[in-house]
């Protein structure tokens, strides 16, 4: 165990999906739903990992503060947006620093972005729905070195999902299913 992490079976899982790609394979199904103002709820429904399918039982509530119209019951979606960037990276450093025996003593990830929401209200056509860019400090402590460290970071930039998502552009389909 190294940072509480199974080393020995994280090695494992990375040896059988290597002799069989199709075992990396991974789908995610979530559902939300509207629950009044801005608030809603999302429900994680399954993950599937190559032929294991992963029940999933938890509520993510997201709301605006009151100065956005909401009652502050959960996230907003901006915040939900960055913590899971913020998370999915620190699997990844946990992950490397676990695999290279390094035992962390602190690991943090501060991400900030601005968006102006004349895109989003559709005030001005010139300026994006969106963020233009983000930034995101990292800050690891443990008894690796700096290239060590140096090292995780790097791998972290090209083989977090969730970076690779936001600083990639990404095809999204979407459907409308207009009910009763």
């Amino acid at each position: 165990m190294m940072n509480d992490i199974d080393t020995a079976a994280l090695q494992a899982l990375a040896e059988s999906i290597a002799a069989d790609p199709a075992k990396g394979k991974m789908a995610f199904d979530v559902k939300t739903e509207w629950r009044g103002q801005f608030r809603t709820v999302t429900q994680p429904q399954t993950i599937t990992l190559g032929e294991q399918v992963i029940a999933r039982d938890l509520d993510i509530h997201a709301d605006e503060p009151p100065a956005l119209f909401g009652q502050d019951n959960g996230a907003n979606p901006q915040e939900l947006l960055l913590a899971a960037l913020n998370s999915c990276m620190s699997v990844g450093y946990v992950a490397g620093a676990a695999m290279r025996g390094i035992t962390l003593s602190k690991l943090e990830i501060r991400t900030k972005g601005t968006l102006d929401l004349r895109g989003f209200l559709g005030l001005d056509a010139t300026v994006p729905a969106g963020y233009e860019q983000l930034h995101y400090e990292v800050t690891i402590a443990g008894n690796g070195t700096a290239e060590q460290f140096a090292e995780i970071h790097a791998d972290v930039v090209r083989l977090s999902p969730n970076r690779f998502n936001l600083a990639n552009a990404i095809r999204l389909e979407a459907e409308l299913i207009v009910s009763d």
